[in-house]
């Protein structure tokens, strides 16, 4: 056995392990953090089958954003455990059917190379590293569908903000159309008042 499967199986194992404590653990803190070991551990797989990008966008897009607003999101709300533990075991026929029917699925994808079920095509090689090549054909063969997207994600933006940043009346908020047509004539007024004498303002003795 060669270093390059002792390193696959060893990931693979803490995938599965980090995996098993995802669904298994109580405190969801560490559930989270589990799920997070689980992608790391994905990340190294892909990157043994030559897969960067995908590698690269699951650690970065998963476990650097989406992941941590994850726990971020776990760790404010007041989470009652023992509430959530209550409709376990009633939805356990769902998910033991629904985690039978993937498992069926990937085992007929997977065993379909070994079993001569599907038609090998095997793609050319391709002499650049896996990054370049999808970088060449977004911006080459899908430049148009990866500008409907980009324009798509930030109508999607766009919306969030409008919908979410409402105005509240409570704020002191300035206008920078009025502040900018402000003079200095409407705010400052020179008042002319007339000194007084000292002698006036001062009480004489025996008064």
């Amino acid at each position: 056995m060669d270093f390059k499967s002792v390193v696959f199986y060893l990931f693979s194992a803490v995938l599965v392990f980090a995996s098993l404590r995802v669904i298994t653990a109580r405190n969801p803190v560490r559930a989270v953090l589990y799920l997070v070991l689980a992608f790391v551990s994905g990340g190294g797989i892909w990157m043994l089958l030559e897969a960067e990008f995908l590698a690269i966008t699951l650690v970065l897009v998963y476990v650097g954003a989406v992941m941590v607003l994850f726990l971020f999101v776990v760790m404010l709300l007041d989470i009652n455990l023992d509430r959530l533990r209550e409709g376990f075991w009633s939805y356990l026929p769902l998910g033991a059917t629904v985690g039978a029917l993937m498992a069926l699925e990937m085992g007929v994808v997977i065993g379909g190379s070994y079993f001569d079920l599907f038609e090998n095509r095997v793609p050319a090689l391709v002499t650049d590293s896996n990054v370049k090549e999808i970088g060449r054909l977004i911006y080459t063969d899908y430049v148009y569908p990866f500008e409907v997207a980009s324009v798509i994600l930030l109508v999607g933006i766009v919306a969030a903000i409008a919908l979410t940043g409402r105005q509240r009346r409570q704020t002191k908020a300035m206008d920078p159309a009025r502040q900018v047509l402000v003079k200095a004539s409407d705010r400052v007024r020179l008042v002319s008042m007339p000194s007084e004498k000292l002698e006036d303002s001062v009480p004489q003795a025996g008064e």
